[in-house]
């Protein structure tokens, strides 16, 4: 298989870790590890031993770019369960205090309503009881200016008598006066009293009404409370439990990769010296050509000052040129 492009740098960001750290969350990152490592470099060369070392080099740090934001994602899953537990207490504290402030107009107002009606039906009853007055106090009148007029008629005796009488009589509608006062006094009273009862009785059945609201309400928040601890618990237990085995599987990966690092550091060594070792070997090879035509240049430019008489730049100039092939038909063998 032919070789292929480098891995590319994985990144992982937190709004990914949700998604990402779950069971077999992290197969699409494997499948694309092992996709960027799907050749067969050639052993025998220098090239191909350094290319297996550079594949191996990349898993290795694809491992951490995954695996370190994966643990700082563990750690946060631990403090959450306190966090919840501190946002759910504002959030009830702030909703029973928002609850209480939306009644208060509402309490308020029947409270008010209550006392109306209560001072309502006491003036109500006092104006009853007034009427009730006059008019008793209206026939009295009548009766005793008929019973005066009668009176006129008669003589002395019954002028005496009817004296008495209408002196009884003011007494007795003074007294009934006065107890019409108190009854209607008496009245009010008990009325005042009841509506005051009342008010009571309805204040304490919202109270009891509010109290019972609070009390299902904290029930629920404390049973609200214990479930997510025992869901927190539940899933920092499993979290503890893949954790560990991670970290065993992490572990026995990391001891095979030391020793298939170090055979392959072993290997790419022995080639990184086979390699020098051929460097040198051609660069001294290369060494000794130009020393070998270097000295045949100068053998030829010597001949032909000698036999030719050409000035030694003209004899430079004739080599070089039949060393660039610029002159047909004419080389020199080295």
């Amino acid at each position: 298989m032919s070789e292929t492009t480098d891995l590319a740098v994985l990144e992982v960001t937190p709004e990914q870790a949700p998604a990402l750290y779950v069971e077999n969350g992290l197969d699409k990152f494997l499948d694309q590890i092992r996709q960027s490592v799907d050749e067969v470099p050639d052993l025998s060369t220098a090239k191909g031993r350094a290319r297996v070392a550079s594949l191996a080099a990349q898993v290795s740090r694809s491992k951490t770019a995954v695996e370190k934001p994966g643990r700082e994602y563990l750690k946060r899953l631990k403090e959450q369960p306190k966090i919840v537990e501190a946002e759910l207490r504002r959030f009830t504290t702030e909703c029973d205090a928002l609850r209480d402030e939306v009644r208060r107009p509402l309490t308020e107002w029947q409270e008010e309503q209550d006392r109306i009606a209560a001072e309502k039906a006491a003036e109500e009853e006092r104006q009853r009881l007034e009427a009730e007055e006059r008019a008793a106090a209206e026939a009295l009148k009548k009766q005793i200016e008929a019973d005066h007029e009668l009176a006129l008629l008669l003589n002395d005796k019954f002028d005496r008598d009817a004296a008495e009488v209408a002196a009884e009589t003011e007494r007795q509608r003074i007294a009934h006066e006065e107890e019409l006062k108190r009854q209607a006094a008496e009245q009010a009273r008990q009325e005042a009293e009841a509506a005051a009862q009342r008010e009571r009785e309805a204040a304490a059945r919202r109270e009891a009404e509010l109290k019972a609201k609070a009390e299902q309400a904290e029930r629920e928040r404390i049973e609200a409370v214990e479930r997510a601890e025992r869901e927190a618990n539940e899933a920092m237990e499993r979290t503890a439990r893949q954790a560990q085995e991670a970290r065993e599987q992490a572990e026995r990966e990391k001891q095979a990769a030391i020793a298939e690092e170090q055979r392959k550091a072993k290997e790419a060594e022995e080639a990184r010296l086979a390699e020098e070792k051929r460097i040198a070997n051609e660069a001294a090879a290369r060494a000794a050509d130009v020393a070998h035509r270097k000295a045949i240049n100068n053998q030829a430019k010597a001949e032909l000052v000698a036999s030719a008489g050409l000035s030694e730049e003209h004899a430079i100039a004739v080599i070089t040129a039949i060393a660039k092939g610029s002159i047909s038909a004419i080389r020199i063998t080295y």
